[in-house]
């Protein structure tokens, strides 16, 4: 078992993953509760057509008025991206500097791993206790739609989830990645966070400043979550998320495999 870092990484991360499930879950279900309420309230066009325009156009308000609409304002345009890219970032951070830093990673290295083959296991790793948190999205969105007649359909649904995974992905891999190439988690986690908080900024300020608006596009938020990731079906740019923290990877294994890892 020892071997395989992908398999025991995975039994380890099992609690935590049932409890980053539930949250997801309650966030979901209470944003979804509210949506009788919401949808009966007197005025709600004239109320949000109150809203500056730019405002409008960052959350989508133009269609808060329906089930998916209103959970993409609620849930998808800040909240969810920050749960799953917290999640993504801190589990990429401790990958492989984590390790290094309790003095396990020698313990991993001398069972004739690889380094490269360990942090492709972990990047792995990462994507698959991503896309389960993705599966659980998507089946609470499911669920409450039904139950509370947001009137989310299937394809809706998994394109919301999706996105938010790739968006972790992303992020998570790029934590790894700076994580192995230096193995410090703190710098890892800290330069990764700093990325996501200014890929937010820039989605934000082209949606806000004209002048910003050309740039929007380079920005993983607008390629996850421009104009509501749900009922946005399948978009090219979902690609792009893939992509980047791929290159990042990818560029970060060598200088990995050739770290001095002391004890080793």
């Amino acid at each position: 078992m020892l071997r395989n870092v992908y398999l025991k990484s995975l039994r380890d991360q099992r609690r935590g993953l049932i409890g980053w499930s539930l949250g997801i879950v309650a966030l979901v279900l209470l944003e979804s509760a509210l949506w009788p309420s919401i949808s009966d309230m007197a005025g709600l066009r004239e109320f949000l057509d109150s809203y500056p325009e730019p405002l409008r156009k960052l959350f989508n308000m133009d269609a808060f008025v329906t089930g998916t609409g209103f959970l993409n304002a609620e849930l998808f345009s800040m909240l969810l991206p920050i749960l799953f890219l917290v999640f993504a970032i801190s589990r990429g951070a401790r990958a492989i500097a984590g390790e290094e830093e309790r003095g396990t990673l020698e313990v991993l290295l001398v069972t004739k791993l690889s380094p490269i083959r360990l942090a492709l296991e972990q990047a792995a790793l990462l994507a698959t206790t991503a896309g389960a948190l993705g599966i659980v999205l998507f089946g609470a969105l499911v669920v409450c739609s039904a139950v509370f007649g947001l009137g989310v359909g299937i394809g809706a649904a998994s394109a919301g989830a999706l996105a938010m995974v790739l968006l972790g992905v992303e992020f998570g891999w790029i934590a790894l990645a700076i994580g192995a190439a230096t193995g410090n988690r703190i710098v890892a986690l800290a330069v990764a966070s700093v990325l996501a908080v200014g890929a937010y900024v820039l989605y934000v300020a082209s949606k806000l400043v004209d002048a910003m608006q050309p740039w929007g596009p380079a920005s993983p938020f607008h390629q996850a979550i421009d104009g509501g990731p749900m009922g946005a079906g399948l978009p090219a740019a979902y690609g792009y998320l893939v992509a980047a923290g791929a290159v990042v990877l990818l560029t970060a294994l060598p200088v990995f495999d050739r770290r001095d890892i002391a004890g080793v």
